[in-house]
């Protein structure tokens, strides 16, 4: 099985709308076809962000998705992160990837810069699918093979 990191705004709008990229990361992760790699912050993050409620989601919907990304995701315990990001609460998301030799996938590129990276691959939801598609023998599932 495949493992990522999904940032935050990835993770939002993959259950906002089932409909492109995001959601159909979002529906691979329910399906335990994509494991994610997070640690204790990542999550609580998730649950803070998740519970606003201005974005009018279902607790059952939020709580199911939380269990599919831990049940079948890897928790990390990562270092510090070395370098300074634009924004210091990024950095859990960074040091997360490296820990479990996963990529991130955000839909914010410019809040990782390539030289704040450290050899960890940030990719766009889309960047991801495209990925799942080109593997020999690669991931098929819900938009993996409609990269339009």
């Amino acid at each position: 099985m495949r493992t990522l990191v999904l940032d935050t705004n990835v993770l939002v709008s993959g259950i906002l709308s089932e409909h492109g990229p995001p959601g159909w990361i979002v529906d691979l992760v329910m399906a335990r076809e994509l494991a994610t790699a997070y640690d204790s912050r990542i999550i609580a993050e998730y649950r803070d962000v998740l519970a606003r409620t201005e974005l009018k989601l279902s607790p059952e919907r939020v709580n199911r998705v939380l269990f599919a990304i831990q049940d079948a995701g890897v928790l990390v315990t990562p270092l510090p992160w070395p370098v300074a990001l634009p924004d210091a609460d990024d950095e859990p998301f960074l040091a997360s990837a490296k820990a479990a030799g996963a990529p991130l996938v955000t839909g914010n590129l410019r809040h990782y810069p390539t030289a704040s990276r450290c050899g960890v691959t940030v990719l766009s939801p889309r960047q991801f699918l495209e990925t799942l598609r080109d593997r020999p023998g690669g991931q098929r599932g819900p938009g993996a093979g409609d990269m339009r």
